[in-house]
């Protein structure tokens, strides 16, 4: 379920607690910092006490079938029939390995643990103190609502490169490349192969190739852009602008804007003011 993650922290009665999110409401909390608040010592072992109940197993198992279609109900079963009893033990790790489960992460490594679906993760906080659960959800709330203001501002600042000198390269097209006795759908043919031009030269590859290599992204080529990318995008849409105007064929223009998009990108990835905008877009992680 977690696919490009950002790590934010929320802090409660002290505890300092893990979110990874991906800017939408399936983010996952470290259950191993959330268990720090009854054992800071051994955490993992709260974890595990709690895995053990069999009421723990109804509430993981009854999420899972919701959510998950290859949740394994036969592994969910036993476990089930073996909650509670003395020698029953239950790892993060075993429970996800044998039930196909995705409700929660072992992630290991610096800053790894145990990971949960908020879902579940609010769950777990109740099991340990209701109220401390009630302090979690207020600061993620918090947290939500700063992630959302900063994607917003991100968009925008996107959206604006994206346009910066849009218009001059349409007018050049159409000035230029487009006969007049061509209809609406020959030109639109037009206009698009000319995008398609400054796609390969930055990205290299189109628009359509760059679907077919990314089925399950939603948007476009240039929505999954990096601020440097939109800013060499804006200057090679002005420059082929100038190259459409003066006759030159469009094979020597992808050569050479490709070379100049290469050079910029270069030269963009020290540029202080770059970083500075980039820092909209940065501080929705935090390492």
């Amino acid at each position: 379920m977690i696919d490009k993650t950002f790590k934010g922290k929320i802090c409660a009665r002290g505890t300092e607690i893990t979110v990874l999110s991906q800017g939408t409401d399936d983010d996952f909390i470290s259950l191993t910092d959330i268990a720090k608040y009854k054992n800071p010592e051994f955490p993992a072992d709260v974890v595990k006490n709690w895995l053990r109940t069999r009421f723990t197993l109804d509430f993981l198992g009854t999420w899972e079938q919701l959510y998950n279609p290859n949740f394994k109900l036969v592994e969910f079963d036993q476990f089930k029939s073996e909650a509670g009893t003395n020698s029953f033990v239950l790892s993060p790790q075993k429970w996800i390995e044998k039930t196909n489960a995705v409700g929660m992460r072992s992630i290991s490594g610096r800053g790894g643990g145990t990971f949960a679906h908020k879902d579940i993760a609010f769950e777990f906080a109740s099991w340990i103190s209701p109220e401390f659960k009630l302090y979690i959800i207020k600061d993620y709330q918090r947290l939500k609502s700063d992630e959302n203001s900063r994607i917003s501002l991100d968009w925008n600042v996107k959206r604006i490169l994206a346009k910066v000198n849009y218009r001059i390269h349409t007018d050049a097209v159409r000035d230029n490349l487009i006969p007049p006795e061509l209809t609406a759908r020959q030109k639109s043919f037009v206009y698009a192969d000319e995008a398609d031009l400054l796609n390969t030269a930055l990205f290299g590859m189109t628009a359509a190739e760059w679907r077919r290599a990314n089925p399950d992204k939603s948007g476009n080529i240039r929505d999954d852009s990096t601020i440097e990318q939109l800013l060499v995008l804006a200057n090679i849409e002005n420059i082929n602008a100038l190259y459409i105007s003066k006759g030159i064929s469009q094979p020597e223009r992808i050569i050479e804007l490709n070379r100049l998009a290469r050079q910029q990108l270069m030269q963009l990835l020290d540029n202080s003011s770059v970083k500075s905008l980039k820092s909209l877009d940065a501080s929705k992680t935090e390492e």
